[in-house]
């Protein structure tokens, strides 16, 4: 799945992460792309990345919410941009099932515009230093 702008994007994102829909999330990436997972996890391509996600979707973040924050956009050209979006992650399950608490995580993608759209080229899934 594409978009027509690169501002869709955060919100797509949080609601596929919610939906633990890790095909769509795979989805918004460019077939060939690049993810580093939160978890640390690094994956290539679509099918790829969409198993990362849905191992780390069934796992820790089985009941994980995220919501959108701060969003920095940075054209790059007219086919390139890069996005920035803060995210707040709630629901992240400890080993032993106890909630574990809420983290500040950042999206940082690089997108390209294909001729299906904007697409995930590469991105970083990461956790803020507090």
């Amino acid at each position: 799945m594409s978009f027509d702008t690169p501002e869709e994007l955060p919100r797509a994102f949080a609601k596929a992460w919610g939906a633990r829909d890790a095909q769509m999330l795979a989805g918004f990436f460019a077939p060939d792309a690049d993810f580093l997972s939160l978890t640390g996890g690094m994956a290539s391509g679509r099918e790829d990345i969409a198993e990362l996600l849905a191992g780390e979707l069934a796992g820790a973040f089985s009941r994980a919410r995220l919501v959108t924050g701060k969003t920095k956009l940075r054209p790059v050209g007219p086919e390139a941009a890069v996005i920035l979006q803060r995210f707040v992650l709630t629901g992240i399950v400890n080993a032993d099932g106890s909630d574990a608490g809420r983290i500040g995580c950042t999206l940082a993608a690089t997108l390209g515009l294909s001729d299906a759209g904007w697409e995930i080229v590469a991105a970083q899934f990461v956790v803020e230093a507090v």
